[in-house]
């Protein structure tokens, strides 16, 4: 059996032309009291139940949402990848799940901070899919593009199967052009936001790390052209900054 990575059968109704509508007014208000200093759990809870939003739709408004401040501190931050050359390290899990649920054909979100997001909760569990093989062979091209010397792989040590994703990781990759680590860690979120060259679309992590490169969008820009988002990247009449997925 197919396992489809992040399907959910009501989607077609939650975000459906008509449901967005909805959820941009909620977006706008939920913005609009981030903006004036409102925390993100108390205002979102106030917002989807002013406009009896599921828990699905109130999930992908919060993670499409970022205030003017945290957009331009992401922006300032984001590199591409024609001036890379050394080390990447990669958010492996962030990363190869959201290749998987485009190339499982669910659901996806443009952002306004520019990136693509999914809405796959992982809950502590993971598993290997049919798609994983070809998540990790579009993500190995791509940094071969790069023409980078080094990456490392984090995984969560605490995911069921990362020890199994490892694996794969390095039977894939290794004898690349670049040396490839893979590392087994209890927070990969802690050592990313100390690093630069940083892989991943976690929100925490972009506001405190060094620098980061949006490599989601650049592979599914040359991969996968016609993707279709849920398009949440405009809040307020403001347009996602320039490198997003148009």
């Amino acid at each position: 059996m197919t396992t489809i990575r992040g399907y959910v059968p009501t989607d077609k109704k939650e975000f459906n032309e008509e449901s967005l509508v909805i959820l941009r007014k909620a977006q706008e208000e939920l913005l609009f009291l981030l903006e004036r200093g409102y925390p993100i759990k108390s205002a979102s809870t106030f917002v989807g139940n002013h406009y009896l939003l599921s828990e699905r739709q109130r999930l992908a408004v919060v993670r499409a949402t970022a205030t003017k401040s945290m957009i331009e501190l992401r922006r300032n931050k984001q590199l591409t990848n024609e001036i890379l050359g050394e080390k990447v390290s990669i958010d492996a899990l962030n990363m190869i799940i959201t290749l998987e649920v485009a190339l499982s054909g669910s659901t996806l979100l443009r952002c306004m901070d520019g990136t693509i997001r999914d809405l796959a909760g992982l809950r502590g569990t993971y598993r290997l899919i049919d798609q994983t093989d070809v998540a990790i062979q579009l993500i190995g091209e791509k940094l071969a593009d790069m023409n980078i010397k080094e990456v490392t792989f984090y995984l969560d040590a605490p995911v069921s199967n990362t020890g199994r994703l490892k694996s794969k990781i390095f039977d894939m990759l290794n004898g690349s052009s670049y040396h490839v680590t893979v590392e087994l860690v209890n927070n990969v979120d802690v050592i990313l936001e100390k690093l630069d060259n940083v892989i991943t679309s976690d929100s925490i992590v972009l506001n405190k790390c060094e620098s980061w490169i949006n490599l989601v969008v650049e592979i599914l820009e040359d991969k996968l052209p016609e993707m279709k988002y849920v398009d949440l990247s405009m809040a307020a009449g403001r347009r996602i900054p320039k490198g997003s997925v148009r």
